[in-house]
């Protein structure tokens, strides 16, 4: 278990030093970050000042080396637009996120885990055939349109939800059905595959034979064995729920992380971009990790691997 837990910690540190060297890249890429910040009133003089001021006017290794050793210890420098201290302004905005997120994953497992054991039990029927028409809607509806419906419909018709803002969990619930809706189809299908499998195995004749009921052998037997990929997947998801909480952010208002990204990309904030894309890289892999090794836990087969 702690050759596994090595192997896998490893990849996850490489990982997160190969988006920190391409999150300080990528930034570079789009020019002179002087005249970026400098804007298009600013002059000669004021954007060497600005080189001086922000340490750009040393070689770029010097600069990465100089920001990753600060970012590794939460250090993540200071705003251009906003003035302030970046982490901080991390540190505000992240519950609304992670609360997006957690929220999105709620609902994604609640409809998708009892659909896809739905589908598997009627496999190959109509319920079987609509219920994958369904998926395929979801994964085809884009994410901003989806939420533009739900807030004409259930927030300016019929009153029943608040469109924007963060009050209360309320205005959580459309923004996390959007999230949901994507990652609602892959948690189904997974479900349903391992479902399938499970069904047609030797244990589940034998749990048949002894007159367990059907509810007993699906929940008890069936599901527990076809739960792994789905633990799998709903890490996964959740970490795609926090990075493309950006457009939902936007649409909703929500002023969380992903709403900041889109502020600090409009803004040429590269400091803050950089800093962005660097946590939700670290908690992608973060969460990958923890869904390695709770697949670990549920079937000791994967230790060996």
């Amino acid at each position: 278990m702690l050759m596994f837990l090595a192997r896998r910690a490893v990849v996850a540190l490489l990982v997160c030093l190969t988006v920190l060297v391409f999150a300080f890249i990528l930034t570079r890429l789009g020019g002179d970050l002087a005249i970026a910040i400098g804007g298009p009133n600013a002059t000669a003089a004021d954007i060497a000042q600005i080189r001086v001021q922000y340490g750009l006017d040393r070689p770029l290794i010097e600069q990465f080396f100089s920001w990753a050793m600060r970012a590794a210890v939460g250090d993540f420098g200071q705003s251009y637009f906003f003035r302030e201290k970046v982490s901080t302004l991390i540190a505000d905005r992240i519950p609304i996120t992670v609360t997006l997120g957690l929220v999105g994953l709620a609902i994604a497992l609640v409809v998708g885990i009892p659909l896809g054991i739905l589908g598997a039990l009627y496999e190959g029927r109509m319920a079987d055939r609509l219920l994958s028409i369904v998926a395929l809607f979801g994964q085809a509806m884009p994410s901003f349109w989806l939420g533009l419906l739900l807030m004409i419909g259930l927030g300016l018709r019929l009153g029943w939800l608040p469109i924007s803002g963060t009050g209360s969990w309320e205005h959580f619930v459309m923004p996390g059905i959007v999230l949901a809706f994507s990652a609602i189809p892959a948690m189904m299908r997974l479900t349903r595959s391992g479902m399938i499998d499970a069904m047609s195995s030797d244990y589940i004749r034998t749990a048949r034979a002894k007159g367990l009921s059907r509810s007993s052998i699906v929940l008890k037997h069936a599901l527990r064995n076809a739960a792994m990929p789905v633990v799998s997947i709903a890490a996964v998801q959740l970490g795609f729920m926090l990075g493309g909480s950006i457009v939902i952010e936007t649409v909703f208002a929500l002023h969380g992380v992903g709403f900041l990204a889109w502020e600090s990309i409009s803004k040429n904030d590269f400091p803050t971009v950089q800093a962005v894309v660097l946590l939700l890289a670290v908690i992608y892999t973060l969460l990958t990790l923890g869904a390695d090794l709770l697949n670990a836990v549920l079937d000791p087969r994967l230790r060996a691997t």
